[in-house]
This record gives C-alpha cells, sequence and structure tokens, in this order.
C-alpha cells in the first residue's frame, strides 16, 4: 500500500503533502515482518525534551532548529526517529538518498522518507548551507545504519569481544613492561642519591636530607605510576568502546578528546619555539656581556686596569650591579616571547608579583640605597677597622643590602647597610700613618694622682705592649672632668691588620697598664663618695712630675721611661 500510495503522489508532483502523510507514524501502514522482533534501534525522546536532536543507534544524526508546518520542533525529531526506525526494522539494505524539492531536502532509507530539512534548519552565523547540513546528516544516518547492521551480526560480534580481549592483554603488558623500566630506573636513581650523600659527609645530614628527597622522588614516581596507568586505562576504553556499534560514539569522542589535547599541546610547543629560541638568544646575548664585563670589572678590582672614574674598591660592587640591571633587561626584553606570557594566568602571576614587590618595595629600595651610598661614598673599605654604634670589627664585604665585619673574638655581625647609613660610624684604619690602625682606651684615676704621672705611666704601659708602634708616638687625652675622677684617654697606633691580632694587642695593652700602676703605687679603682673630705683632694706642686714623669725646662711635655 505504502508503495503505490508513493507512486501515486510521485505521478501527481504533490511531494510536499506526500511529506505530510510520511510524517504521520507508519505504524499499521509498513508493519515489520512478523516474527522479527527487535529491540528499538532509535532513542525516541519525550515530548516535552529540552532539544530537537534527531538520535539514532546512540548517534546524534542532526539537530532541527525551527518549526516546520506547524510541528515543533521536538515533535519532528520524534517523528523523524520514528520514521527511521521503521525503515530499519523493514530489513532492507539500508541504502540512502536525498531529494531536493521547493519545500527543502527529503532524505529517503531504502526509499522511505525519513527527513526534511528545511532552509531555515540552516545556521548562517555558521558558515553553513543547506548542501552541507544535507551532506553531514546523510553521513550520519548511513553511521547509524552500518551501526544497526553490525548490531545484528553474531560475527561481527564475536569478532569485537576478540579484539577486546586482545586490547585487554596488551594493555596489561605494556603496563606491567612501563613498571618494570620505571623501578629499574627509581632504585638506579635512589642508588645515585645513596652515593653523593653519602659524599657529602657528616654535613650532609643539614645540607641535603635523604629522607626528604627519597620522599620527593618516591612522590614523583607515584605521579607518574597513576599518570601511566590513567593514560593506558583511557587508551584501553576508548578502544573497546569503538568495537561495539552502540557505544562507538562514545568510543569516538574519547579518542577525539585525546586526539585533540595531543595536537593542541604538539601545536603550542611548535608554535612556541620561535619565540623560544628568541628569548634564548636575549639571554645569551646578556650572559655574554656579563662575562665580558665580568673580566673588565675583576681586572680593575684586581689593579691590573686602572681608569679615572672608578676606585679599585668600587669595582666589585659596581659588577654586581651591572649584572642585575643586565639581567633585568634581558628578562624585561624575552619576556613577551615566552611561551604563555600572553595569557591571563601570566599575566595574572605578573600582577601578583608586581603586588608583593610594590608591598615590600620601601626596605627593599632602602637596603640597596644605602649599599649604593656606601660604595660609592666610601665610607667603608674591606679591610678597614671601624666601630659601627656597639660593633666594632674588620670590614669583611660590602653587599647590596648588607656590610659583613668580623670581631677580634671569632664573632661575624651582619648589619643592614640603611642601619650603617643612619648610624655614626667610627674609621680606625683611615686616617693612620702606614699600615694598621688606631688602638685606643679609657681609665679613670682620682683627682689625687698627678695628671703627669697618670701621662706618663700610660705612655709606658704602651711602649711596653708589642705591636704598638713608636711613630707616630702614643698620645694621651684628658676627655673628661667628672665629679670623681678625670678619664684619660690612651691614643696609638697598632701594626695588626687582623680582628683577632688586634684584640689580643688590646688585651696586652691592658694587662701593661694594671702592670705600670700597681708599680707605681697608683690606684686605678675610683670609688665614689658620699661626703666630702677633710682636706681638699690637690696635688702639690712638688707631686708634679712624681715618677716616672719627667720635667723639660720650659714646657710641662712629659715622657715615659
Amino acid at each position: 500500500m505504502f508503495r503505490l500510495l508513493w507512486r501515486s503522489a510521485k505521478q501527481a508532483g504533490l511531494h510536499g503533502v506526500l511529506a505530510l502523510v510520511l510524517m504521520v507514524p507508519l505504524h499499521g501502514v509498513c508493519d515489520a515482518p512478523s516474527g522479527t522482533a527487535h529491540p528499538p534501534l532509535v532513542n525516541a525522546p519525550s515530548n516535552d525534551a529540552p532539544d530537537a536532536s534527531v538520535v539514532v543507534f546512540n548517534r546524534t544524526v542532526l539537530s532541527f532548529r525551527v518549526p516546520y508546518l506547524g510541528m515543533s520542533t521536538q515533535e519532528r525529531a520524534r517523528r523523524s526517529m520514528v520514521n527511521i526506525q521503521q525503515a530499519l526494522d523493514l530489513g532492507g539494505p539500508g541504502v540512502v538518498s536525498v531529494k531536493a524539492t521547493p519545500q527543502g531536502q527529503l532524505i529517503f532509507v531504502d526509499e522511505l522518507m525519513t527527513v526534511i530539512l528545511s532552509p531555515d534548519d540552516v545556521d548562517p552565523l555558521a558558515g553553513d548551507t543547506l548542501d552541507k547540513l544535507t551532506a553531514r546528516t546523510v553521513l550520519a544516518l548511513q553511521q547509524s545504519i552500518k551501526a544497526t547492521q553490525e548490531a545484528r551480526d553474531t560475527h561481527h560480534l564475536l569478532i569485537s569481544m576478540a579484539l577486546v580481549a586482545g586490547a585487554t592483554v596488551l594493555a596489561v603488558v605494556l603496563y606491567a613492561a612501563a613498571g618494570f623500566v620505571r623501578k629499574r630506573l627509581l632504585s638506579a636513581l635512589l642508588q645515585f642519591v645513596e652515593r653523593k650523600t653519602a659524599a657529602l659527609g657528616a654535613g650532609a645530614t643539614e645540607i641535603l636530607r635523604r629522607g626528604r628527597i627519597v620522599s620527593a622522588i618516591r612522590a614523583v614516581d607515584l605521579s607518574l605510576r597513576w599518570a601511566l596507568g590513567l593514560l593506558v586505562a583511557y587508551a584501553w576504553v576508548s578502544f573497546s568502546l569503538q568495537r561495539f556499534p552502540y557505544t562507538r560514539p562514545w568510543g569516538e569522542g574519547l579518542h577525539a578528546y585525546l586526539v585533540s589535547v595531543a595536537s593542541k599541546l604538539a601545536m603550542g610547543i611548535i608554535g612556541a619555539v620561535p619565540g623560544l629560541l628568541v628569548a634564548v638568544l636575549i639571554l645569551l646575548i646578556a650572559r655574554a656581556v656579563v662575562g665580558a664585563l665580568g673580566s673588565f670589572f675583576e681586572r680593575v678590582e684586581q689593579g691590573h686596569v686602572g681608569v679615572h672614574w672608578m676606585a679599585q674598591e668600587s669595582a666589585g660592587p659596581t659588577r654586581r650591579i651591572a649584572t642585575w640591571l643586565i639581567w633585568l633587561f634581558a628578562l624585561a626584553m624575552a619576556y613577551p616571547y615566552l611561551p604563555g606570557a600572553q595569557t591571563e594566568a601570566f599575566k595574572g602571576m605578573s600582577v601578583l608579583i608586581g603586588l608583593m614587590m610594590s608591598m615590600g618595595a620601601s626596605s627593599f629600595v632602602g637596603q640597596v640605597a644605602g649599599g649604593m651610598i656606601l660604595t660609592y661614598s666610601s665610607m667603608l673599605r674591606k679591610g678597614e677597622y671601624v666601630r659601627i654604634g656597639e660593633h666594632e670589627g674588620t670590614v669583611v664585604s660590602i653587599g647590596a643590602f648588607n656590610t659583613r665585619i668580623r670581631t677580634g673574638l671569632g664573632e661575624e655581625i651582619t648589619l643592614p647597610n640603611s642601619l650603617i647609613v643612619g648610624s655614626a660610624t667610627k674609621n680606625y684604619s683611615r686616617a693612620v700613618k702606614g699600615a694598621g690602625y688606631v688602638v685606643d682606651t679609657v681609665v679613670t684615676i682620682g683627682y689625687d694622682t698627678p695628671w703627669r704621672q697618670v701621662h706618663a705611666m700610660l705612655i709606658e704601659a704602651a711602649h711596653r705592649t708589642p705591636g704598638v708602634l713608636a711613630d707616630p708616638a702614643p698620645t694621651v687625652f684628658q676627655t673628661a672632668l667628672s665629679d670623681y675622677y678625670p678619664e684619660y684617654r690612651l691614643v696609638c697606633q697598632a701594626i695588626p691588620q687582623e680582628p683577632r691580632p688586634r684584640a689580643e694587642v688590646l688585651a696586652t695593652l691592658h694587662a701593661n697598664i694594671q702592670d705600670v700602676f700597681n708599680e707605681y703605687g697608683v690606684q686605678i679603682m675610683s670609688p665614689h663618695y658620699v661626703l666630702d673630705p677633710g682636706e681638699a683632694k690637690v696635688v702639690p706642686p712638688a707631686r708634679w712630675y712624681a715618677e716616672p714623669a719627667r720635667h723639660v725646662a720650659g714646657s710641662d711635655i712629659v715622657s715615659g721611661a
């Protein structure tokens, strides 16, 4: 009856009317032969389905975009899937053909019309046309028909199951082989770490803790093992799903996703190679410039090359500053060529780093400015003996952020440059005559001891001290006249240039001062008192030149023995 109706309609040219008739469910008109009960091959959505896709055997054939001849998109999809189901139930060869009509494209399966494509179903914004849409629909419908035919083929199903079993065995073998190689590499790496940490000796426990290194290596190994297992499982699932007609779209989707990700990574790597080469070239040029300038500054620092615009002690800090500036400039030039530099993540990280630097810029800039002031104002030089606040010692190094001094007690003190710039600094090496530096000490003696005698005893103690120079001669200054005693400061110059010998010279000088005062019966201790004495504590002229002081005619100059 159906074929007779189609021939009549074809002769009359009533394709539009026939389309409406064929869009009605064909139950009862072309029923499947009795005894051929097949499960439904078309997933028919309900009337309230949110989309209008035609899904045949788990594969989307097309999607309707607009209503047609009074039918909603959902109704068009439902009727199309019912017609395709009935055409497939007839068990024909599944030949798909297309006929063009003024109303649209008619798609037939074994000469049974199943789908009408309207020109309004085309998405012009995507650059689509009715011909392209028809070609895609025909291809998807042919794939679905082929899948239904394979689902009825027991021989094909057995072959698919055999292939899945073989893929399972292959996946297990590959994972086991990769695990064997991974274990061998892990064992070799752990042995290498064991040898290296053992070579470091007893300090390896603090420098490189073996337990932490092994834990990190095992964590990386665990991550690689999981990644390898997931990759093998992903490939096995994709391959297995593609072997069966109903699950083939899922397997193809998994495969397409993996290929898409891999291709994007490959294309990203390939696309980043030119920019990466430019960045590497910039960094290599910067390295060559830094090497050339470093060699020049080293020669200036060693005194092999002299330039009028740079002091010898400033060459080292200048080299470090120039190195920093060159590398910062090179990084700024290479930044746009780095992979991912234009991504939002990279830009966000740059903003975060800039914010962190802004928050800590005050202290950072202060330290750097202090280092530059110390370097180029010649306030301090390496090897000089200085006193900064309460700290005293030899300058070991002047860095961009801090300065290190070494005391005579074996201590090394690190002082921020901003602190040094804001503090009073005593330099015991800058104004000395020849080698060495100034050594000074303070004693307080009561007013009942002649000051000339104290001067002479201090000078004699200085002459007895090894390392104290006779030229320039030791000098005594009265720096204060307190209520209970005058304050005497002995200033002399010593030869040693290292902090340890200077501490030893100062200790010997203090010992000699005690010996000399004891020899002449002068009490160093100056006790405080509450009541005034019965007699004034004065020195009579007869005692002004008590031993070891010597009077020189016409002058009050005194000298020690």
